[in-house]
């Protein structure tokens, strides 16, 4: 008989579809426990996680356990060589928050070119004139450039291309040919920062990804362009995006993520009125949330049953 854990709060759906599969018990933050998570672990066949970081310590007791599920696509969190030593797979839900994220990203481009948050903020003070109201633009013929040409990257290509805009694409896991099928412009990563009135980020953290937007990245970029980052808060030197934004060179930021989450100190560049930052909420649509916690369930069931949907597994390499 399989037991499942849970270990973070996720949609009732997820949880209510747990309890509904016959033969499967299950642990999940609606009962009270005074054990640590570690020790829950001790006869858990399958794990799923939302913001709990999973490495040597949580596994120390954890025999069993077969399958790890991480409720979204970053699993940052996750030590994934740990895991593989085990045998253990981590798992993903790769459709389920794709829509969600890429709408955000929408979000911050069209706030950020209509200057909305300062617009409001001089409107609630009782300012109906408001500095910052001229000199907005529309997105419409504006050129974005989409770095990774995932399911997210390719759903933001499908809605800025809807909005008129032209999009060049840099993902070098990609072949070009397949990014001029979809209907865009495969590009070089530094000939498109030049170009790009927009430039949006929808790649994976790692090692090789970590702190790739630095000043010298920032400094390629075209002068009033605006940064767009809904993917991981790693991705991006802060100190080298608030020069940026304080000299001049970027017209604006919309940021979904930071460095260190969840955020102990404001930094700096929060006083900046050309940026936006939202806490990590990107995913967090009730669809979103809703697919994330169903595909969880689903993965860890499914995984248990003997039914592996390989496109959701990251470690494919314990399948063998």
């Amino acid at each position: 008989m399989p037991h499942i854990v849970v270990a973070d709060p996720i949609h009732p759906e997820g949880i209510e579809r747990l309890l509904k599969t016959p033969g499967v018990t299950l642990d999940h933050p609606g009962i009270a426990t005074n054990e640590s998570l570690a020790e829950r672990l001790r006869n858990a066949d399958g794990l799923i996680v939302r913001g709990t970081v999973v490495d040597e310590a949580l596994l120390v007791h954890a025999e069993k356990l077969r399958v790890v599920c991480r409720h979204g696509v970053g699993y940052d969190l996750v030590d994934v060589p740990v895991l593989t030593r085990r045998g253990i797979a981590l798992m993903i839900t790769p459709e389920a928050n794709a829509a969600s994220v890429a709408e955000h990203a929408l979000m911050l481009m069209l706030s950020l070119a209509r200057n909305v948050v300062p617009v409001s903020a001089g409107v609630r003070r009782g300012e109906w004139r408001v500095k910052g109201q001229s000199g907005t633009f529309e997105l419409g013929g504006r050129q974005i450039l989409i770095l990774g040409f995932g399911r997210i990257g390719t759903r933001v290509a499908r809605l800025c291309t809807a909005f008129g805009m032209k999009v060049m694409v840099h993902d070098p896991y990609m072949p070009a040919g397949t990014i001029r099928g979809a209907g865009y412009e495969a590009v070089d990563r530094d000939a498109g920062l030049a170009r790009a009135d927009f430039v949006t980020v929808h790649v994976p953290a790692s090692d090789k990804t970590r702190g790739m937007v630095n000043a010298a990245f920032l400094a390629k970029m075209k002068k009033g362009a605006v940064l767009i980052n809904t993917a991981r808060g790693t991705l991006v030197d802060e100190a080298a995006l608030e020069t940026a934004l304080r000299s001049g060179h970027l017209a604006a930021a919309g940021l979904d993520v930071l460095t260190v989450e969840p955020m102990v100190t404001a930094p700096s560049m929060l006083a900046l009125d050309n940026l936006i930052v939202t806490p990590h909420v990107a995913a967090s649509t009730t669809e979103g949330l809703y697919r994330m916690a169903w595909d969880s369930a689903g993965n860890v069931m499914d995984f248990l049953a003997g039914r592996v949907d390989r496109d959701a597994v990251v470690n494919v390499e314990v399948l063998a």
